[in-house]
């Protein structure tokens, strides 16, 4: 989950169906007041904080989330139209994991996204996920079946290893279209059945682990 705290409406929008899109969960917050309220609920992978709110601004809430025990390790981009040396090193001084200056676009916020993400998340570089008899070694970059290697495209491991790392969520083709092939991609949504067929012909018996979900998309089966 990543929460979005942004007091135009428009640009908070437009951030959250960009995050939805590449198959993010997120949360939209217009002001300090609102991230605490969610916060107490829910506890994001990433906060996306502007600088500019009304009421607290967002150094007052970044100082505020790390004098917090419970939120002081959560990271956090900063987002604003300020775009000065003075107001870059203010906010990493504080303890932001990076900023991004208005207007930036789309395609670069979710980079920053991803690129934050495996900054504060480096076990993922060592993880194994496992499915029945399918196995993902991250930091092996492979892929095997009942112990046999199977050899994927680079779409295909990366369709897997999304599936795997969020077993039972169900992913629509457009959300799958944004998370593999990036929001500024202009092909059909068929790309995405034939990618997946080819997958689950590699993945042999494994490949029923993949389930289509009519009507809506794909997801991986958990109980496998």
């Amino acid at each position: 989950m990543i929460f979005c705290v942004e007091d135009d409406h428009a640009v908070r929008d437009l951030m959250l169906y960009t995050l939805h899109t590449a198959g993010f969960e997120a949360k939209g917050c217009s002001d300090g007041a609102e991230l605490y309220r969610v916060l107490e609920e829910e506890e994001p992978e990433l906060i996306l904080l502007d600088i500019m709110l009304p009421g607290e601004d967002g150094i007052a809430i970044l100082k505020r989330l790390r004098s917090n025990m419970a939120t002081a390790g959560l990271p956090v981009i900063m987002t604003t139209a300020k775009g000065t040396e003075y107001d870059k090193v203010i906010g990493l001084d504080l303890g932001a994991d990076d900023y991004l200056v208005k207007p930036f676009g789309m395609m670069e916020l979710i980079s920053r996204v991803k690129a934050v993400l495996r900054r504060v998340r480096p076990e993922r570089n060592a993880k194994i996920l496992n499915a029945g008899c399918l196995e993902l070694n991250l930091a092996e970059h492979t892929v095997s079946v009942c112990g046999n290697r199977v050899s994927l495209t680079l779409k295909e491991y990366e369709l897997l290893q999304l599936f795997l790392e969020h077993p039972r969520k169900v992913f629509t083709r457009e959300q799958l279209l944004g998370h593999i092939w990036g929001t500024d991609y202009i092909g059909e949504t068929r790309t995405v059945d034939v990618h997946i067929g080819t997958l689950r012909s590699k993945l042999g018996e494994c490949g029923t682990y993949i389930e289509t979900v009519r009507g809506v998309g794909y997801r991986m089966e958990a109980n496998v």
